[in-house]
């Protein structure tokens, strides 16, 4: 399975140009004649936490085969004794107009979410086991139209992560430290996670930290709600990270318009308010950090079948609007970068080893209450 780890970055191209239209509610109009399913929304039966029992609905759990949430680059290994457990929410891997949702037995979309959980997830194997289940996630089309159709296709996605949390937590020891962690459209459906599962339950206390990264997080609208508090210090456990990379010179006008436009998860609109920025580097907020303190940066060989790790490469710094800025375009990463010097599909590979670091620090610092 490593041998084709980022070839996601290759095969992938339209979930990178789709990333970057994510927080448009209307797309160009031949965009959406292109990727909008035209077909009704089908009501399918819900997903229990019964059926998420069963080995075959995880892309990721301890006990599976060849399992992509062991996979490292070279100088690092998984643990083999995992004190905490991991929930992870992959980002959109289905790319058909034919649904609203990809079916749970789509090959294609499981095997491209499994290459994006090989470059995300695998960067907490050294502090949990990892879950990530498979979900019926909304098409990506269903973030380019404001139609009923694309709520109830992200609903119906939800309900499935859910359930797939729902079983998690059975299956895993009663009191087991909890890492939660997703990207892009795997983070909005974290922030309902956090909102409706987590806020005020006796589960909050059990949770080292929420990775909620490619996704903006308004401090004001959508924060108070979450049940968690923004991450402040480096060691500090039971909170949020959250992080929107972009090279210099930054464009992020189409998330900026998008976020201004929308309601947070408290109900309360966001336009105008501040979001979470987490410097990745440095593990606090609104911070900079120069190139040296990067731990890591996994990039991928010339033919995409491999990746390696190289330290000291790009700086990190929040700016005053809430996106993360990396300096210039980085050299050895120049391909399927978004308009506006999006890095969205690089938030958690350009700064692998300082999450691997930051994970491990949070769990010692939980462990330590």
């Amino acid at each position: 399975m490593a041998r084709k780890f980022l070839y996601a970055f290759a095969v992938l191209i339209f979930l990178v140009i789709a990333a970057a239209l994510t927080f448009r509610l209307y797309g160009d109009q031949l965009m959406r004649i292109a990727l909008v399913p035209s077909a009704a929304f089908e009501a399918l039966p819900g997903v229990g936490a019964r059926d998420y029992a069963k080995p075959g609905m995880w892309l990721a759990r301890p006990d599976k085969p060849g399992n992509p949430a062991h996979w490292t680059p070279p100088g690092y290994k998984p643990t083999v004794k995992p004190r905490a457990a991991m929930f992870y929410i992959h980002p959109t891997s289905y790319l058909e107009r034919a649904r609203w949702n990809a079916p749970l037995d789509d090959k294609i979309a499981n095997d491209r979410a499994a290459l994006f959980l090989r470059g995300q997830a695998t960067a907490f194997n050294e502090s949990a086991a990892i879950w990530a289940p498979r979900y019926r996630q909304a098409t990506f089309g269903a973030f380019l139209t404001g139609q009923k159709e694309a709520q109830l296709a992200l609903d119906l996605a939800y309900g499935d992560v859910a359930a797939a949390f729902d079983s998690f937590l059975t299956q895993i020891g009663p009191d087991q430290p909890i890492i939660l962690a997703g990207h892009s459209q795997g983070a909005l459906h974290l922030m309902r996670l956090l909102r409706e599962r987590v806020a005020g339950k006796p589960l909050a206390k059990r949770i080292v930290a929420a990775w909620v990264i490619g996704w903006p997080i308004s401090r004001s609208a959508d924060l108070p709600a979450l049940g968690l508090p923004e991450c402040r210090t480096a060691d500090q456990a039971g909170c949020i990270l959250s992080w929107q990379s972009f090279a210099e010179p930054a464009d992020p006008t189409l998330i900026v318009d998008s976020y201004n436009a929308s309601t947070g998860m408290s109900g309360k609109p966001r336009k105008g308010t501040a979001m979470l920025c987490t410097n990745p580097i440095t593990g606090t907020p609104n911070a900079t950090a120069p190139a040296s303190a990067n731990l890591g940066t996994l990039v991928p060989s010339k033919d995409m079948g491999t990746a390696t790790i190289v330290a000291g490469g790009l700086p990190a710094r929040c700016d005053p609007r809430g996106f993360l800025l990396i300096g210039p375009p980085p050299a050895q990463i120049d391909k399927y970068v978004l308009p506006g010097n999006n890095y969205h599909v690089f938030d958690y590979s350009l700064f692998w080893a300082n999450v691997r670091a930051d994970a491990a620090r949070r769990l010692a610092a939980f462990e330590a209450r």
